[in-house]
């Protein structure tokens, strides 16, 4: 499927289709991110059940503050809306390939009821 470039207008929209999406946060500069580069595009062209995007943090830098971002690479894995998983560094392809089995295995119901248990209890703990 190859990797998609997503910026502030495009970001939101990424999150809210249904197939889990990985993020990989980047800049032209970066040694670390040129070195992943390829690994990442492999593993988008392995996997067509997951959206695998890009994020210039030199062209979007208001995207990588809002989105925290203090370190590239920095990649990110939302799925149904919910970030999974954000970590800064480099991943080696069969780190990157053991991620991806892990957001496929999550159940996803499971994390839902946790993040409605936990707004509960702020709503009770605010009351």
């Amino acid at each position: 499927m190859g990797t998609i470039d997503l910026n502030k207008d495009t970001f939101q929209a990424a999150i809210k289709e249904s197939k889990p999406l990985i993020v990989d946060f980047w800049a032209p500069w970066c040694g670390p991110c040129r070195n992943f580069a390829p690994i990442f595009d492999q593993a988008s062209d392995q996997h067509d059940d997951i959206t695998f995007a890009k994020v210039n943090t030199e062209d979007q830098q208001e995207l990588a503050t809002g989105m925290g971002i203090r370190s590239i690479p920095t990649l990110m894995v939302f799925r149904e809306q919910v970030l999974l998983f954000s970590q800064p560094g480099a991943l080696s392809a069969s780190q990157l390939a053991e991620l991806i089995t892990q957001i496929k295995a999550v159940d996803m119901d499971q994390v839902h009821a946790e993040i409605a248990a936990q707004q509960s209890q702020n709503d009770a703990d605010d009351a």
